[in-house]
């Protein structure tokens, strides 16, 4: 659990921290799209050279990425796995009943690999490097234009920042109940499937009384400083557009329009 990174933001000075979080915001939902548009070696070999190439920016090590995507590589590897036995394709290497091994299945495999890494990176390099504050900030400013069919924009905004800002603590009160339930005893690796199910049941319970407790106390110091919602609210932080924003945004456009290139051409 020490290892997710997800909604956790580390404070720093580099060129991707100083960005407006609208921008990181687009350029992250772009990417998502446009990692769908690569099909061949080249394609993913320029989307890995734009990812790498936002890590270094952030100033952040690389490892750190690498450690943070170890609570997500099971449910990886069984996509990327699925996809190998079960897809089929013109030359066979292996076949037996239903599954059904091929040259295509193999490169669709790999090509699934590198598009849930390359995503949980731009999206955790998203998390790095943005407040949660000012990530909340972003979104209510993007989704402001849904203000006039009655969305409540800035209640969307906040529970999206404290689900971000409250996953790392629902991980550290999973580490800590853990840790206490092992103390007394408790061996969560023995067993058979349904006594290892059995077994997180101690960890739920205590997990959902914290939830519910931590929220009523927020909810409770939230009235107690006057929280009234969007309306007739004045913001602290004012968000900047810098030249910065506009040539990522710029960055991310050429990228999408060389791999549309590479498939028109190729």
């Amino acid at each position: 659990m020490q290892n997710m990174i997800m909604g956790r933001y580390i404070p720093g000075d580099s060129i991707i921290h100083r960005m407006d979080p609208r921008s990181k915001l687009l350029v992250m939902l772009a990417f998502v799209a446009v990692i769908f548009l690569a099909s061949d070696w080249l394609g993913y070999g320029l989307l890995i050279i734009y990812t790498f190439l936002g890590v270094a920016l952030t100033g952040i090590s690389l490892g750190y990425f690498l450690k943070g995507l170890r609570p997500m590589i099971g449910i990886i590897l069984f996509t990327v796995i699925f996809q190998m036995l079960f897809t089929t394709g013109s030359h066979v290497i292996f076949h037996f009943g239903i599954i059904n091994i091929s040259t295509e299945s193999m490169v669709n495999s790999v090509f699934i690999f590198f598009r849930f890494v390359l995503i949980i990176f731009v999206s955790t390099i998203l998390t790095l490097t943005t407040p949660p504050l000012s990530l909340a900030d972003g979104i209510e400013t993007g989704l402001s234009p849904l203000k006039k069919l009655k969305v409540p924009v800035h209640e969307l905004g906040l529970m999206l920042s404290i689900a971000l800002r409250f996953i790392p603590t629902l991980m550290d009160d999973t580490t800590m109940i853990m840790n206490a339930q092992k103390a007394r005893g408790m061996d969560f690796g023995e067993g058979n499937l349904i006594q290892k199910i059995r077994s997180v049941i101690p960890i739920l319970i205590p997990l959902f009384v914290s939830s519910f407790r931590r929220a009523d106390d927020l909810a409770i110091a939230m009235e107690s400083r006057g929280y009234q919602g969007g309306e007739g609210r004045t913001k602290y932080r004012q968000l900047k557009w810098r030249k910065q924003d506009s040539l990522l945004l710029l960055s991310m456009v050429l990228l999408a329009v060389l791999l549309i290139l590479w498939r028109t051409i190729k």
